[in-house]
């Protein structure tokens, strides 16, 4: 079995590609592809409706057949379908791909992008996640780890909430190592924030690029994450021991984001922060949304 990554080269998309083949053990190459202009990613919209397929569109270099081409992220969709048509090769994508017509052979789709009942469509709750250890953290006693993201399109983290949220944490477990880390997109000015407080263990990852949440979810007790990052509250709530507590950020009121939380959260997976503090600690097994690929 070959199996054929396409990556837009972006790390939350392509890393639920790489969850679905590492938890299936099998060998695949990754490789970008790009629209040669946007107009072109606009045009795909409409080949697709009209079942017309070219390579003409996009760049990619392949230099071999494969038996499976696997993708995240609208940028890769088009491609998808073009190379899995080309090859004889199974398509499979890892979110829906709105904007596209749903004949993929198979879909894994986010529970709160609300997909349609089709045979084809697997729904999973969370984004598809296969977390790994990375030694970056050891604790020392008994500690809780915070994940910091950052602002996009519909959440910003108020320097003045986080600021609270941060004193209760430190008040609520006095005596406890507390380890933290930002990601990409946290700002300058929230770092600042970060850096009046005084932590055990602390990354900031503009000045130190590794990713020691994994090591968090394996240690802390309780791990709390911004509510800004699907992709990291899926990890949280797919590996390790750790409650999951989402700080809830400053946004709109009620969006396919806080639907995913409100869902998790009722599931028994997360708890979001209220001023008080719950034991969640129920994990996803996505091993078991595996059968629909008998292919």
């Amino acid at each position: 079995m070959s199996i054929l990554i396409l990556s837009d080269d972006r790390m939350g998309h392509l890393n639920q590609s790489l969850a679905l083949v590492k938890y299936l053990d099998l060998p695949y190459d990754v490789v970008s592809v790009t629209f040669k202009t946007r107009w072109y990613k606009l045009l795909s919209y409409l080949l697709d409706r009209l079942g017309i397929y070219t390579d003409t569109l996009f760049t990619v270099k392949i230099d071999k057949d494969y038996d499976w081409v696997i993708s995240t992220g609208s940028t890769t969709y088009y491609a998808t379908k073009v190379l899995a048509k080309k090859m004889q090769a199974k398509s499979i994508v890892m979110m829906l791909p709105r904007g596209y017509r749903y004949d993929f052979d198979v879909i894994f789709a986010q529970r709160h992008d609300t997909p349609p009942r089709q045979k084809n469509i697997i729904e999973i709750p969370a984004n598809f996640s296969y977390v790994e250890t990375k030694g970056f953290y050891r604790a020392t006693k008994k500690s809780i780890g915070i994940v910091i993201g950052g602002d996009n399109k519909i959440f910003r983290i108020s320097k003045e909430k986080l600021e609270k949220q941060l004193d209760f944490i430190k008040q609520y477990y006095e005596g406890y190592e507390i380890a933290i880390s930002t990601s990409p997109r946290t700002s300058k000015e929230i770092e600042t924030v970060m850096r009046a407080y005084v932590f055990e263990y602390e990354v900031i990852y503009s000045q130190n690029p590794i990713n020691p949440i994994p090591d968090f979810l394996s240690q802390c007790e309780t791990i709390f994450i911004t509510g800004d990052s699907t992709s990291m509250i899926s990890e949280a709530v797919s590996y390790g021991v750790s409650n999951v507590v989402v700080l809830p950020l400053e946004g709109q009121k009620k969006n396919k984001f806080t639907r995913f939380v409100k869902d998790l959260e009722e599931e028994g997976y997360l708890h979001v922060f209220d001023g008080t503090i719950q034991n969640s600690n129920k994990k996803i097994n996505f091993r078991d949304y595996l059968g629909g690929l008998a292919l």
